[in-house]
Formats: structure tokens, sequence, C-alpha cells
């Protein structure tokens, strides 16, 4: 497998690191010093693309992959609004694109979880709250996975619920998600936290390995059915 690192940064490397142990080859290394280099041309000379760049050009990044017949896997947040043009220009190209606020392996089967418990409890009588702590040089607040979090919980409510977000930006820490729900009697309380980044690189790279093949707008939740 040939592949594209839109966004050669920390976790670009960590990809890289991985990718290089499993016999695949970058072929193309992008960051905020060579843009230019994104285009028809070097995008030819890959089979997938995988997006961890900032919100800015995030959409333009993959609409230009799209546009070439490239498939995508995103891991950036805090552009997730335009996310129906994607997926629009996903169906009208027959391409193929998966994204996941988190691809962590265990922080979707930590959400899977949340959907279980959420469709058992009644909203009325459960008060629910998020907290997420993560490195204090991440651009936006709360977390996509915290907002991706809170929509999983609200789609399993009977009543949708306005669920409080409580953000700390602290030093390297690398992803901590809590879920607390109390009622009057008792209090269920899930959480996850992420030790390294690998665990992240190592899940976009499962992605990766899953579209390479098919046509579709994804999301982990399809890739962890598929396990």
């Amino acid at each position: 497998m040939k592949i594209a690192i839109i966004g050669y940064g920390k976790m670009g490397r960590e990809i890289e690191s991985i990718c290089h142990n499993k016999g695949y080859s970058i072929n193309l290394k992008i960051n905020s010093q060579n843009t230019h280099l994104l285009n028809k041309h070097n995008l030819s000379k890959v089979d997938v693309a995988i997006d961890f760049s900032t919100p800015d050009v995030a959409l333009n990044n993959i609409l230009l992959c799209l546009n070439n017949n490239i498939p995508v896997v995103s891991g950036t947040t805090g552009w997730l609004k335009s996310l129906p043009i994607v997926k629009q220009t996903c169906q009208l190209q027959k391409g193929s694109f998966l994204h996941s606020s988190n691809f962590s392996i265990g922080m979707n089967i930590f959400i899977e979880t949340l959907e279980k418990i959420s469709a058992l409890i009644q909203s009325s009588k459960y008060m629910i709250e998020i907290e997420e702590i993560h490195h204090n040089s991440k651009k936006d607040s709360p977390s996509g996975t915290a907002l991706l979090i809170k929509d999983r919980i609200n789609n399993h409510l009977a009543k949708t619920a306005n669920i409080p977000i409580k953000s700390k930006r602290i030093g390297e820490n690398y992803g901590e998600h809590k879920v607390i729900m109390s009622s009057k009697n008792e209090t269920i309380q899930l959480s996850h936290k992420a030790h390294k980044r690998i665990g992240f690189a190592k899940g976009s790279i499962l992605a990766a390995e899953f579209i390479l093949n098919r046509t579709g707008f994804f999301t982990m939740k399809d890739l962890i059915n598929n396990l």
C-alpha cells in the first residue's frame, strides 16, 4: 500500500513508523511548508491518503484527493460542519472516505459501550456530563471525540439532553475522556485514557486498509463491526 500523509506532524511521523514496519511505503508527505506538492501528479503515485492536517485546510485537501480518485482517511477535527460536502463529493465521484474524531480501537469500543448504556437509561432520571483532557497545544475545545460521545449518547436517549462538556488542556496529555451518569441513588462512570499516540496511528492505518477497495462514506463504527 502506497500512502500519502497529509499533515506530517507528530501523528504523521507515528504513522510513518508503523507503515515501514508493515512494509507500506510513504510516497507523499505534506506539511505547512510544502503544500504545493499536494497535486494531481503526486497523488497519482499513492493508493490512499491519511489526513491529520488542520481545520482550515482539511476540507480542500480531502476534496482534492476525492476528485482525483484517492480514498481518504481523515482524523482532523474542527471542520466537521462541512462534512456533508465531503459526503456529496464522495457519492458523486464514487469515492471512499472515512472520518473519525478518534482512531483508537479502545475509544471506539468505549463509545459502543456508552451507546448500550444510554439505551437503557432514561434522561429524566440521570444527569449526564462529559469531561475531557488533552495536551495544551490542541486547537479545538471541546475535543471532537467529546462531541462525538455527546452525539452518540443522545442518539439513544428517549429525550435529547443538553450534556455539558468540561474541557481541560494540560501538558502532553494524549487524551482522557470520562462520562458521568448520576441519579439520586447512584452514579455510573466510564472513562478512557490514551497512554501513547501510537494507538491512534494504528487505528488510522487499519482504516486505510479498510477503505482501500471499498466505495462509500464510512465511520469507525463500520470498521469496528468488521473486525
